[in-house]
């Protein structure tokens, strides 16, 4: 298995190692994953992410390969912003989804995810001859990469960088170029956790330990703690992200799964004119235009035959059955699809409400998952999962987490939504 450059500093700090795409890495700390989880919420986590693929890809045909080969608007980035795109195949499903760095004028660095990295590289060199003048490179050995998340997680990196406030923007996607030990790093706010506040670091290898073990030092004081594996998986999917194999990918039936049955690829797929054509872009359209039409009640075409046939929805269980991957979901005794990913999360209990709504001192947990379910489905929907033949009660919810009580996010729970509809 490969290691990280932090090998050794997670076997330091006891953490418990697991095989993830081809990688050895710390699923958690001796503290725990839900003490990992509850510590990124309330005050903040530092991760090891150089597990993850890291592609440079620069040159005069830097921007035409991008735009043929992702299906976001690359052309709308300049240097110092970053976007969510994906990578798609021909018939308007997704190879991976990414994240895309402009660092330069023609330089920009492509993120994958690490179980798909040799896969997403050998289908993007498939297109480099076309484009004669892209330098196209695989940086995951010598570049690693660190997140840094949470609410009290600018402090512990200003601790470190000094005030960040000139060199980057509070909005998500800003990007920064800076130097640290003399060497230069990226600083993105980017993340997979739903924080507010979060940060990502891209940073030569040789300098990784180092920057890690200052990191951690000037934070620990402010409640920031390494996470491994098992919290960020959790905090994902309380943050209604996708995981590749789960949410995009195929279904449990072994078919393919529309991009846009994932509602957030709609922030990743661009149809205009200078975005231009692109691999997919004719069946990830008509996907488009057919979510369109069924919003405003002027599909004609029976539901046996629609491109997008479900969507993926966050759902919350009631009671202790945690729900996991390929669960079924019924409404009315009927199948309405499957869960995708699932789990038991903790949670702080807030104090206040609304924006004024803070992390008290108490916790709970509950059982949340995503599922994908029938299109036609809408918010406050109650649904059964049917957990190892037995059934629970659960209910189709707008978010998760809600991000408006920044820098903190707190638990959203359904009579905070819309009144739910009788099942």
């Amino acid at each position: 298995m490969k290691h990280t450059p932090l090998y050794e500093t997670h076997l330091r700090l006891g953490a418990r190692m697991v095989e993830f795409g081809g990688w050895e890495m710390p699923i958690s700390y001796p503290s725990g994953i839900f003490a990992e989880h509850l510590a990124t919420r309330k005050s903040g986590g530092l991760f090891d992410i150089s597990h993850m693929g890291r592609f440079w890809i620069g040159g005069r045909d830097s921007l035409p390969f991008l735009q043929c080969v992702l299906t976001n608007n690359a052309a709308a980035l300049v240097p110092g912003q970053a976007q969510y795109t994906m990578i798609p195949n021909e018939s308007g499903g997704a190879i991976d989804d990414a994240y895309l760095y402009r660092v330069g004028e023609k330089e920009y660095i492509l993120v994958v995810n690490a179980a798909n990295a040799e896969k997403d590289w050998l289908w993007l060199q498939k297109f480099q001859p076309n484009f004669p003048g892209l330098v196209l490179e695989d940086h995951t050995g010598k570049m690693a990469m660190l997140a840094l998340q949470g609410p009290r997680t600018k402090a512990a990196l200003e601790a470190v960088l000094g005030d960040i406030r000139s060199l980057i923007g509070p909005t998500r996607n800003n990007l920064a170029t800076t130097e640290i030990f003399g060497t230069r790093i990226y600083l993105s706010r980017t993340g997979y956790t739903g924080e507010p506040v979060g940060f990502e670091l891209f940073l030569p290898a040789d300098i990784a330990v180092r920057l890690w073990d200052e990191l951690l030092a000037a934070g620990s004081g402010k409640g920031v703690v390494p996470v491994g594996l098992g919290a960020r998986d959790t905090l994902r999917l309380e943050a209604g992200l996708p995981l590749y194999g789960h949410e995009l990918g195929k279904d449990t039936d072994g078919k393919e799964i529309p991009a846009l049955a994932l509602p957030v690829a709609s922030v990743a797929i661009s149809f205009g004119g200078i975005k231009g054509e692109f691999v997919g872009r004719e069946a990830l359209r008509q996907q488009f235009q057919e979510i369109i039409l069924r919003q405003e009640g002027r599909l004609e075409i029976p539901e046996e035959k629609w491109l997008v046939p479900r969507t993926i929805f966050p759902v919350l269980v009631c009671g202790d059955s945690v729900a996991r991957a390929g669960c079924p979901v019924y409404v009315r005794e009927k199948l309405a699809g499957q869960v995708t990913s699932g789990t038991v999360v903790p949670y702080w209990r807030v104090e206040g409400v609304g924006i004024r709504a803070r992390p008290g001192t108490e916790t709970d947990k509950r059982v949340i998952c995503l599922a994908y379910l029938d299109a036609d489905l809408r918010e406050g929907q109650k649904v059964q999962v049917l957990v190892r033949d037995k059934v629970a009660e659960a209910t189709i919810v707008r978010s998760h987490i809600g991000s408006e009580a920044a820098p903190y996010a707190r638990p959203l729970f359904p009579e905070e939504s819309a009144l739910a509809i009788s099942g």
